[in-house]
């Protein structure tokens, strides 16, 4: 009976060593490749990451996003000047619609998948690209209601998620359903985008906007159904960060568009002590809102209420849209003190006024829920947005120059009573 165990013991470590022979081969090969083309398997990072921060190639993906943001600023503000607000707005929605989506499929992808190996550092290249493709279409869809770039661009960055995350769905069987419900709902959603530039022409506007938005809805729902059987493994003090950091970057946008419009006063010898006053203002009223919006610890939040993702991460693109059009507002703002004739002053208060008010508003209601209560107590922000809409009534009889003033002087007024308030309140417990 010895015999056959012993047999035995010695086709099972031979069996063995041809198994670790294997995977030894296999571990061989895998590090020749990776020689060649450095490849990592996608899986979930970890969400309690000590030290998680923006990489350096999302902070170079971000900087294509200046580009598509100022594509979208001039012609809206160039819409504010002429009083065309009416025929602006649209396409300021639809074309940064795009903008914010592709960033935020890529902001929330990167928090949970950011792996920065070769494919996945060129796949975000190709993204880069499809954005500055977008931004090249961004003047003939305001113009001429011309959507074909913009749609190629933006098509040009979804299939390029759709790549990432079928590398998930291959490399990571956990996340397999979620990955693959993402590839399929982008792919079917992205098809039906470029099927409308067909299908819609010689449709009357309103009925465009009606597609629009339906499109832009299934384009929302995809990661509410993807997410059904597993929840992607974010991380909440990075996704704070990357949200802050877009935000800086329309306030840059804004400082930039304004600094240009400076330029061109100076250069004509037109500028006064009104625009001086206009030029201060402006920046009072960036560095206000800046303020404000970092006044709330949104990785808190995100960290306590992780259910609550979806309603903070999609109310944002009221908050960008609105900076985006504060941005615009204040380039009409500086180009009417070129005393240029037909400009309405009220119109032009309306168009820094209007996004000043509604950044206010959903400031608190993206972050009641979120935090509990807010930081910037609700009355200030609430009672502030009420005040700053009724400001430009004034513009005809005080200036545009004023009327950017005082809105600057209200968003301060926030923040000074915001400190006073913390100050003097008992620290409050977030569940």
């Amino acid at each position: 009976m010895s015999a056959p165990r012993s047999n035995e013991r010695a086709s099972a470590s031979r069996s063995n060593e041809r198994a670790s022979a294997s995977r030894s081969n296999e571990r061989a090969r895998a590090r020749r490749l990776a020689g060649l083309v450095p490849v990592v398997r996608m899986r979930g990072r970890d969400v309690d990451e000590r030290g998680r921060v923006s990489s350096p190639l999302e902070l170079l993906f971000d900087l294509t996003f200046v580009a598509a943001v100022s594509a979208a600023v001039g012609p809206f503000a160039h819409a504010i000047e002429v009083d065309h607000v009416a025929e602006g707005i649209a396409p300021l929605l639809m074309v940064f619609f795009a903008i914010w989506w592709a960033w935020l499929n890529f902001t929330w992808f990167a928090s949970a998948y950011d792996t920065d190996d070769v494919p996945y550092r060129l796949l975000t290249m190709v993204q880069m690209g499809g954005v500055l493709v977008l931004a090249a279409g961004v003047q003939q869809a305001f113009e001429v209601g011309d959507f074909t770039l913009p749609t190629i661009g933006y098509a040009i960055m979804r299939f390029a998620m759709v790549a990432q995350w079928l590398r998930v769905a291959a490399s990571d069987p956990e996340s397999r359903a979620t990955a693959l419900r993402y590839a399929i709902g982008i792919s079917i959603v992205q098809v039906l985008w470029i099927v409308r530039l067909f299908v819609t022409q010689g449709f009357p506007g309103w009925l465009l906007v009606v597609v629009f938005v339906l499109l832009a809805l299934c384009e929302m729902a995809v990661p509410l159904v993807a997410e059904r059987p597993r929840l992607t493994q974010w991380h909440p003090h990075h996704i704070a960060e990357r949200y802050g950091l877009f935000v800086i970057i329309l306030l840059g946008e804004s400082v930039l568009a304004s600094t240009v419009a400076v330029q061109q006063i100076v250069n004509a010898g037109a500028a006064t002590g009104l625009f001086v006053l206009l030029a201060a203002s402006a920046l009072a009223l960036l560095f206000g809102l800046w303020w404000i919006y970092f006044l709330e610890p949104a990785h808190e939040g995100l960290e306590r209420r992780r259910s609550l993702s979806f309603w903070w991460g999609y109310g944002h693109y009221g908050i960008f849209v609105a900076l985006t059009a504060a941005g615009a507002g204040l380039e009409a703002a500086v180009v009417s003190m070129e005393g240029h004739e037909g400009v309405d002053p009220t119109v032009v208060g309306y168009g820094v006024a209007a996004p000043v008010a509604v950044f206010l508003v959903l400031m608190w209601g993206l972050y009641r829920p979120l935090t509990g209560p807010t930081v910037i107590p609700p009355a200030v922000s609430l009672g502030a947005a009420a005040v700053v809409l009724l400001l430009p009534l004034a513009a005809h009889s005080v200036g545009i120059a004023v009327t950017i003033l005082l809105i600057a002087l209200t968003v301060a007024a926030v923040v000074a009573t915001t400190i006073v308030y913390r100050r003097f309140r008992p620290p409050v417990s977030v569940d």
